[in-house]
């Protein structure tokens, strides 16, 4: 059984990692002795667990293993390669090219995609398609970004030769530095060895969390370095629940006739018309110049209505909570509804210059998918 051997091979040196589409060296039928495992996989669940998620938890530590492995390297010599690779792509007029194949292609889309929407352009050239005239896209000004767990694919030949020729700087991501794609390279971030989570060690799954974790590294830096805001956030991504949450109080807010509003001095039994024909369950009460003196809500009206029998004889004045918390309308959406969860509401008033412009409620949020 390939777990009887595994176990006897506890304690041999783990292999060269390599990735599914790179061929295996030596003789194949030797593969499963030469890869040692730290604990026994494949195994029946000894607990109360069903097997697949013992399985999935002894994924987890494996790839969790590999996330460490990788922030204690950069503890060490690796964190000043590091450090000169967001450098060098912080430098550059241009864009970052990120470029990959297989596995490690797939990464690459993703770390472009992550750093492109963090305000580091950035596009993916496929390592394969490079070679077909896609190096044309790649200029002086720019910075590849080339990543390949071996660092030994021929499809890689092409672009390296590219780099050279033009003088391009070029950041290999890979496991062995030495490799050719690590020799070409001006930058090497040399990624620790893993063992992959795949029982069999081939299947790339710790590899690739590594790979698409250094993307992230690199790219929240960038982001930090440049004090990226909110607000450019934004820019970016204007679909999607993201997008909602990344718009501003003055999307969300109604304004006009549709904000319920009456006057100092106004008779209860009128702010209760104009609160339930607005239906918001609440109404603003502002003072002469238009700004904001108090509201009320139908849970004042419900605290009230048993304590005073002449509730709706009285004014608003003696009843309205003095002092709502307000916003501006150029608040973002993230903020607002931080607002109202802390206070544990579910209107806001909205005021620009001293004057109530609009009003927010919760279920206008959660029909537009923010909250």
């Amino acid at each position: 059984m390939v777990n009887d051997r595994l176990r006897a091979e506890a304690g041999a040196s783990p292999p060269e990692p390599r990735r599914a589409n790179e061929a295996p060296t030596g003789d194949p039928s030797s593969l499963d002795q030469s890869m040692p495992s730290s604990k026994p996989l494949m195994t029946a669940s000894s607990g109360p667990l069903p097997d697949s998620v013992e399985s999935a938890l002894r994924t987890l530590e494996t790839e969790s293993g590999g996330i460490n492995a990788l922030a204690a390297a950069l503890r060490g010599p690796l964190g000043e390669t590091f450090a000169k690779a967001v450098e060098m792509i912080r430098n550059a007029k241009g864009r970052v090219i990120v470029t990959g194949l297989g596995k490690s292609g797939h990464m690459g889309r993703k770390i472009a995609a992550t750093l492109a929407s963090t305000g580091t352009p950035a596009f993916f050239v496929h390592a394969a398609e490079a070679g077909h005239g896609d190096l044309g896209m790649i200029t002086t000004d720019d910075v590849i970004m080339a990543l390949s767990w071996s660092g030994e694919q021929p499809e890689m030949k092409n672009l390296v030769n590219y780099s050279a020729r033009f003088a391009i700087p070029m950041i290999a991501v890979t496991s062995n530095a030495s490799s050719s794609l690590g020799q070409a390279a001006d930058i090497v971030i040399e990624l620790p060895k893993a063992r992959e989570a795949c029982p069999h060690n081939l299947a790339p799954t710790t590899s690739t969390l590594m790979q698409a974790a250094i993307g992230d590294a690199i790219a929240i830096a960038l982001l930090e370095g440049r004090g990226f805001t909110a607000l450019e956030f934004a820019h970016f991504h204007p679909g999607g629940k993201l997008g909602a949450m990344l718009k501003f109080v003055r999307d969300y807010m109604r304004t006009g006739a549709e904000i319920p509003v009456k006057p100092l001095g106004t008779k209860m039994s009128d702010a209760v018309i104009e609160m339930s024909a607005k239906g918001l369950g609440c109404v603003c009460i502002v003072n002469e110049a238009g700004g904001i003196a108090g509201i009320i809500t139908d849970g004042d009206l419900r605290r009230h209505i048993n304590m005073r029998p002449d509730l709706l004889t009285m004014a608003v004045d003696d009843i309205m909570t003095r002092q709502p918390k307000t916003v501006p309308p150029s608040m973002l959406a993230t903020e607002m509804i931080e607002v109202l969860n802390t206070r544990k509401i579910t209107t806001l008033v909205v005021t620009e210059a001293g004057k109530v412009v609009g009003i927010v409620h919760l279920h206008d949020l959660l029909r537009a998918g923010v909250a």
